[in-house]
């Protein structure tokens, strides 16, 4: 199925989490903040929530430096 990270289109198998998105990505889950159709998903639920087709994803992390 299609769904968009940050505008671009990605292709995930059906019933992918946002837990294994990430992983699927090769994101680590420390620094990041996820948003689903602009609606904040809080970390307790990224194992439980389920992404379907043509889901809008912002996907934001967290950078250090000075």
């Amino acid at each position: 199925m299609k769904v968009y990270i940050n505008q671009n289109e990605t292709e995930v198998p059906e019933g992918t989490s946002v837990k294994e998105l990430l992983d699927l990505q090769q994101i680590a889950a420390e620094g990041t903040a996820i948003a689903i159709d602009n609606k904040l998903v809080p970390k307790s639920e990224w194992s439980n929530r389920t992404l379907t087709d043509g889901d809008k994803i912002t996907l934001i992390r967290a950078t250090f430096g000075g």
